[in-house]
């Protein structure tokens, strides 16, 4: 099928575990572009041998890295995965379908979530809508240091099959990735000078599992469903607990935010 040509476009650093099985899902990519901010494993090898364009940047946080690989690729369709994701088949079938006589400028298609070893299909872990294909002209990553995303003022299309997501080798990684995370949102809130109440930070790990686990039948996904949403539930008291420390380690923003 005639199609316009497609960037695979991935950030990494350290992902050697997960890089072959990821580029081996995407066959049809006409350019691989990763772009690497030192890793100190296999994965520029690994990269090089898929026939990837393998470029250096230091780290600048996720929103501006991914920025940036877009805009070093050579095709104007790029498709952003992460080291740890591969397209199902379906998907892979979806994306060259579409892209044979495209309808929309930006695509988006559900992320399945693997975690203790089972693929979550409820809760937070599914659908997990990711916008990841699109004409860079009309779509690009937000710089938001933390949860980038896509952003686009064109309507959004979404294709059917899964993106499979390795949420993480085990347990021990998944949590110390949760901490960083937490932190840089306790850092985010500071800097736009917000600091939760005391309400928010009973209340929102509270909410958050009635949404998830109740109204979203994450029950239904056992004991790692169970596992998933109280870490999640966690992160929600603790990013708001980081951001309270650190408002009260600063006398001058604790003065103009005495809640």
């Amino acid at each position: 099928m005639s199609r316009p040509p497609l960037s695979l476009v991935l950030i990494t650093q350290d992902a050697a575990s997960h890089l072959p099985t990821c580029l081996a899902s995407v066959p049809f990519a006409d350019e691989i572009l990763v772009v690497d901010s030192g890793s100190r494993d296999e994965t520029r090898d690994i990269a090089g041998r898929h026939g990837a364009r393998v470029l250096h940047q230091q780290w600048l946080g996720y929103g501006p890295q991914k920025r940036f690989a877009v805009e070093q690729a050579h095709h104007d369709w790029v498709l952003c995965l992460d080291a740890d994701e591969a397209l199902s088949p379906t998907l892979q079938r979806s994306i060259q379908q579409e892209l044979s006589k495209p309808r929309f400028l930006a695509y988006r298609f559900a992320r399945q979530n693997r975690f203790m070893g089972r693929w979550l299909r409820h809760g937070e872990g599914y659908p997990d809508w990711q916008l990841r294909l699109f004409h860079r002209q009309h779509a690009q990553w937000r710089t938001d240091p933390i949860h980038e995303g896509v952003e686009t003022h064109t309507q959004i299309g979404s294709l059917k099959g899964d993106l499979l997501h390795e949420s993480a080798q085990d347990l021990a990684s998944y949590l110390a990735k949760q901490n960083r995370y937490t932190t840089l949102q306790a850092e985010r809130l500071l800097a736009a000078g917000k600091c939760p109440g005391t309400a928010r930070l009973v209340l929102s790990p509270l909410l958050r599992f009635f949404k998830f686990y109740i109204l979203r039948l994450g029950f239904l996904d056992g004991t790692p469903g169970l596992v998933h949403i109280l870490i999640g539930c966690f992160n929600s008291f603790s990013k708001y607990a980081k951001a309270r420390e650190g408002r009260d380690q600063d006398p001058g923003s604790r003065a103009n935010n005495p809640s």
